[in-house]
């Protein structure tokens, strides 16, 4: 007797063309704070490029690391550690 039971097929290797961008939802609130903060932070790039060295290695962009404290924040994440584990698989982020 044959069964109907579905098997699980393993899949070894994700392949996405669509870009994390097109693949959060137009209206999603992250959409307009994402802007306002990217506005603020133009206004603040000479003064964030006046804080930094000219010589010895890069860094992270201040940018990123605040937008990323905004995240952790608005999705009360529990630590920088967590979060940088949740980029790995939430698109939202990104």
């Amino acid at each position: 007797m044959s069964s109907v039971r579905g098997r699980e097929r393993k899949q070894h290797a994700l392949f996405s063309s669509l870009s994390p961008e097109k693949r959060v939802p137009a209206n999603h609130p992250l959409r307009p704070i994402k802007k306002m903060v990217e506005e603020a932070l133009e206004g603040l790039e000479g003064k964030m490029e006046e804080m930094y060295s000219p010589m010895g290695r890069a860094s992270i962009p201040p940018e990123r690391l605040l937008k990323s404290m905004l995240l952790i924040a608005l999705y009360s994440i529990r630590s920088e550690r967590l979060f940088c584990e949740e980029l790995n698989y939430n698109l939202l982020y990104r």
